[in-house]
């Protein structure tokens, strides 16, 4: 588990799940995280009970000032149960199969989606009949079901992008890249100026998986993007194909010693100016120590690659809540669920969490750094967001298929049909267990 007591976001937030975990477990592990109290089978009108995976200092005090604020509105109160982030996520399964609390912490997409499919979650579509409003479409979409219902209040949100220093840029004169045409011919002139084009480490196996969504889906566009990701596009396909030959014409400007660094090592050729460019989540900020440094940096969505699909879609992954398959207090969960949706539940978090922006298009955002206020106009003004492979796609197929296979490409970019052929079969196998 990574500590997200900092001021700014850890790529813990994206959820990240080693080995085997999340959706690969229906049916199977021992219930440890259980329910508030001894059966989780209090009815009590006045209190609604809450699974959270807010266990670090920041978010668990940010979501005990909303939880607060609730109670003193509504007069329920918000009885919370909470455990290790990372154990929280490796035993949702078996959790939500038991007696699990009226309402848990989950993740936005394909995560929410595969739980709601297994009929172990709760629609919640009479709660966005009152917050629909305050949500972008794109932000609607995220939080639907498979079957259009609804499953999912989204609290907050940030984005994937590609993140630069100002001054180099001046420096050099270099203009930001709209196209991909663009993107390679300064990666190229970088290089000639002695600089590493684009910082990279992969010693984690997770930032690789950012790389592909973007060139995946700027190619291919967002629905085939969703539907690979949900195992029902093939990896053999040519569209696929062409995403990693794409990538491969980037590699070349790929920071070397990818596979011994950390994405905080990477950060840092960043910060001492080394590197031109660096795609990641806006958590690189918090390598950023230095008041001067972070001020000088900004970032850019990436570039055109397909112009049917232009720049539309964006990675943000999105945290927020769910229902469980049966609440006990159903009167009390929807009054809580429509709380968590208003611009002022949102504020209150984004006071004493400023690390990332709100999900709600109505959300105040005066206090926003520049860095937040552009990504918030990013992901509020995107026609599609993704939420990262690992979320975007079952954990299981993601940590012990795709992290592996996408090491072994970076590593050796000519064989990569064998390597699609590779990663199909073992889809196939992945994706026909429940």
């Amino acid at each position: 588990m990574r500590d997200l007591s900092s001021s700014l976001p850890s790529p813990s937030r994206r959820g990240v799940l080693k080995g085997v975990g999340g959706a690969a477990l229906l049916g199977a592990g021992i219930p440890l995280l259980s329910a508030c109290g001894s059966s989780g089978s209090s009815s009590d009108p006045k209190t609604v009970t809450l699974g959270s995976n807010a266990s670090d200092a920041v978010p668990k005090k940010a979501f005990a000032e909303i939880y607060a604020a609730f109670q003193k509105q509504s007069g329920i109160t918000v009885d919370v149960n909470t455990k290790d982030h990372n154990t929280f996520q490796e035993q949702i399964n078996s959790y939500l199969q038991g007696t699990p609390d009226d309402v848990f912490n989950w993740f936005a997409g394909y995560r929410m989606q595969f739980f709601a499919s297994k009929n172990l979650a709760s629609p919640i579509d009479d709660v966005w009949d009152k917050i629909g409003g305050n949500f972008p479409d794109a932000m609607k979409k995220l939080s639907k079901g498979a079957d259009g219902k609804y499953y999912f209040v989204p609290l907050y949100t940030y984005p994937w992008a590609i993140f630069y220093r100002k001054s180099v840029f001046q420096q050099h004169g270099y203009e930001v890249p709209t196209t991909w045409d663009q993107l390679v011919a300064l990666c190229k002139q970088m290089k000639k100026d002695g600089l590493v084009p684009i910082a990279f480490g992969d010693k984690d196996a997770w930032p690789a998986m950012g790389t592909f969504d973007q060139i995946n889906f700027r190619l291919n566009g967002y629905d085939f993007h969703v539907e690979l990701m949900a195992g029902k596009a093939a990896w053999t396909d040519a569209k696929v194909k062409a995403a990693f030959d794409h990538w491969a014409e980037l590699l070349p400007y790929h920071q070397d010693g990818f596979m011994g660094r950390t994405w905080q090592d990477a950060a840092q050729t960043l910060v001492s100016k080394k590197a031109g460019m660096y795609l990641l989540g806006s958590f690189v900020a918090q390598q950023f120590t230095n008041k001067a440094d972070l001020d000088d940096l900004d970032f850019f969505a990436f570039p055109e690659i397909n112009p049917a699909y232009g720049q539309d879609t964006v990675e943000a992954p999105t945290d927020g809540f769910m229902v469980s398959k049966a609440p006990k207090n159903k009167a009390g969960v929807s009054k809580l669920l429509e709380y968590l949706g208003t611009p002022e539940a949102e504020q209150i978090y984004l006071k004493a969490d400023s690390s990332v922006v709100a999900a709600s298009s109505k959300a105040d955002t005066s206090s926003y750094t520049p860095l937040q206020k552009k990504a918030y106009e990013m992901i509020s003004g995107a026609k599609s967001l993704t939420q990262f492979m690992d979320r975007d796609s079952r954990p299981d197929f993601t940590s012990t298929v795709m992290q592996p296979s996408l090491q072994k490409f970076l590593q050796n970019p000519k064989g990569v049909d064998s390597l699609l052929s590779s990663i199909e079969r073992q889809k196939k196998t992945i994706f026909a267990s429940s």
